[in-house]
C-alpha cells in the first residue's frame, strides 16, 4: 500500500505540472488591456504601466512567466493582484466559506441520493421507485440556479424559514439550503447510480453464495451488497467535490455568499490573472487529491482489490 500511494503521488507531479501550465496559458493569454481601470476613469500613465509591467514580468516570455510562477507557487505564495493584495489573503478568506458549502452539499447529496438509491435498489418496482424516479429526472431537468432562486423564493421571501442571504461568516445551519441547491443535481444523479449499482449486484453470486450460507439479511445488505456496490458512487462523490467547489459561482452569488465563486468571478471580470490562476490551481490540487482518496478507498470497501 505504501509504495503504490508513493508511485501516485509520482504520478501526481507531471499531471501537475500538465494542468497548470495549461491553465497558466489559457488565463494569461486572455485578450484585453490589464490595467484597464486601475487608474479610475481616466488611462494609466506610462510611467504607471511600464512600472507594473516589469514587477509582474509581463514582458517575459510565457515560460519564463509559469517557471517564476511556479517557483513562487511551491513556496506557498499565490501571487498577488494588480492593486498588489496577496492572492492568497483572498483564497484565505473566501476559502473556507466554500469547502464548507461544498462538504454541506457532499453531505447532503451523499445521505439523500445513498439512502434513495439503495430503498429503491432493494424494493424493485413500485410506487417509492417511481416516486424516486420522478424526482430525479425534476432536478436533473432544473438548472442549479432555478433551484436555488425557488428554494429563497419559498423558504426564505414566502415562509420566512430561512434568510434570503447568508452572512458574511455563514455556519453550517445557514448552508443546508444552499448547499442542497448545490448538491440537488449530483444528489440525483447518485439516487439513480445507487439503484443501478444495487439492483445488479442484488443477482451477483457473492449475494447469492452469502444468502446461501445462511447470513442474516442485513448482514447481507450491509456488508456484501451495499460495499461493493457503492463503489462507482464513491468514485463520483469524491470528484464531485471538486466540481462543487469549482461550480459554486451561481449558488454563491444566489445566496450572496462570500466564497471561491464569487472570487472567480471577480477576478475574470477584473482581469485579474493572478486570483483566476491561483484559485484554479488550488482546484486542481483538490481534484488530484480526492482521486488518490478514491482511489484507496476501493481497497477499504472491496477486499478484491489489493494495491502492491
Amino acid at each position: 500500500m505504501i509504495r503504490y500511494v508513493l508511485r501516485r503521488l509520482l504520478q501526481l507531479i507531471p499531471v501537475f505540472f500538465g494542468t497548470t501550465f495549461l491553465i497558466y496559458t489559457l488565463v494569461w493569454s486572455i485578450p484585453g488591456d490589464p490595467f484597464a481601470g486601475k487608474c479610475g476613469q481616466v488611462k494609466c500613465p506610462q510611467t504607471f504601466v511600464d512600472k507594473m509591467t516589469e514587477r509582474y514580468h509581463l514582458n517575459d516570455s510565457l515560460i519564463e512567466q509559469y517557471f517564476k510562477y511556479i517557483g513562487k507557487l511551491l513556496t506557498g505564495d499565490f501571487g498577488e493582484t494588480f492593486n498588489e493584495i496577496p492572492v492568497g489573503d483572498l483564497i484565505g478568506d473566501a476559502y473556507p466559506v466554500t469547502l464548507r458549502l461544498a462538504l454541506v452539499a457532499v453531505c447532503i447529496e451523499a445521505l439523500i441520493g445513498v439512502g434513495a438509491g439503495v430503498l429503491t435498489g432493494l424494493r424493485g418496482r413500485g410506487f417509492l421507485d417511481n416516486l424516486v424516479l420522478m424526482s430525479t429526472l425534476f432536478l436533473i431537468s432544473l438548472p442549479v440556479f432555478v433551484t436555488g432562486i425557488v428554494l429563497q423564493i419559498v423558504l426564505g421571501t414566502e415562509w420566512g424559514i430561512i434568510t434570503p442571504s447568508v452572512s458574511a461568516d455563514a455556519t453550517i445551519g445557514e448552508l443546508i439550503v444552499p448547499g442542497f441547491a448545490l448538491g440537488s443535481l449530483s444528489m440525483a444523479y447518485i439516487a439513480r447510480l445507487t439503484r443501478t449499482s444495487i439492483a445488479e449486484n442484488r443477482r451477483a453470486d457473492f449475494v447469492r453464495t452469502a444468502i446461501a450460507k445462511g447470513q442474516p439479511h442485513r448482514r447481507v445488505v450491509w456488508v456484501h451488497l451495499l460495499r461493493n456496490s457503492v463503489i462507482p458512487v464513491i468514485t463520483f462523490i469524491g470528484i464531485d467535490l471538486g466540481a462543487l467547489m469549482g461550480g459554486a459561482i451561481v449558488t454563491e452569488g444566489v445566496f450572496n455568499i462570500n466564497g471561491i465563486g464569487g472570487l472567480i468571478f471577480q477576478g475574470i471580470q477584473n482581469q485579474e490573472s493572478a486570483t483566476v490562476t491561483g484559485i484554479v490551481v488550488l482546484l486542481v490540487l483538490v481534484y488530484l487529491f480526492m482521486s488518490l482518496v478514491v482511489d484507496l478507498l476501493y481497497a477499504v470497501l472491496d477486499p478484491r482489490i489489493r494495491y502492491d
